[in-house]
């Protein structure tokens, strides 16, 4: 995606966004170490400037195993978490989602592998005293 420019990519961004209304928005976190991903965050954020008749009315940035944590912490605004889902429920579906996507998946002990996704929504729960969830950066929430 460095080959498409921010603008293009934001105008497919808002065409999306005008055609189905969202108010919520999950989008890459902006400190990612992958360059797509950053890309897409800035576009998302662009697309969803908080004007009149946006629909958008909150942002929240997940993180990606093996990009967001692998970017040096002198070159980004780290990820610290302010927003957090219980998963405790549906983490077995979350699970075999990743399983089909084994393209992307790696072998323990990579951040990207089974074990360690499990591991992370654990830990992410064990920060809010539940079993196990998904943790995001709020960007913007109007209420």
């Amino acid at each position: 995606m460095d080959t498409v420019s921010l603008l293009d990519l934001t105008q497919v961004i808002e065409g999306y966004i005008n055609k189905h209304k969202p108010e919520c928005i999950f989008t890459h976190h902006s400190g990612d170490l992958n360059v797509d991903h950053r890309l897409m965050h800035e576009a998302v954020m662009t697309a969803c400037r908080p004007q009149v008749g946006q629909s958008v009315k909150s942002i929240l940035c997940f993180e990606v195993a093996s990009s967001t944590e692998w970017r040096s912490p002198s070159s980004h605004n780290g990820f610290s978490p302010n927003w957090f889902i219980d998963i405790s429920e549906s983490l077995e579906k979350k699970v075999l989602a990743l399983e089909a996507y084994k393209i992307e998946m790696r072998n323990w002990p990579h951040p990207r592998s089974i074990k360690a996704i499990r591991h992370l929504a654990h830990w992410r729960g064990a920060t809010i005293g539940v079993d196990a969830a998904e943790a995001f950066v709020m960007e913007r929430h109007i209420s």
